[in-house]
């Protein structure tokens, strides 16, 4: 029985990680100007306010959020 759970936990963390790949790279798509790295609270954390102008500040941050929300969501 503790193997069947640790197969099952190795084979977990593969759909997050394609679940995440997918996310990334559609917010790369959609900011092709930006450094979408794969952590995403990442990319809020070091972004500095006022850095952009306010109108794609608050898009970027936006799209950012949705695609954090998506991962949490496992959509």
């Amino acid at each position: 029985m503790r193997l069947r759970l640790h197969r099952f936990a190795r084979r977990r963390p593969a759909h997050a990680s394609d679940l995440a790949g997918r996310v990334c790279s559609e917010l790369a798509d959609d900011l092709p100007d930006e450094d979408v790295g794969e952590d995403l609270d990442d990319c809020l954390a070091m972004y500095r306010l006022g850095s952009k102008p306010r109108c794609e500040e608050v898009e970027y941050l936006g799209m950012v959020q949705d695609a954090i929300d998506r991962l949490a969501e496992g959509e």
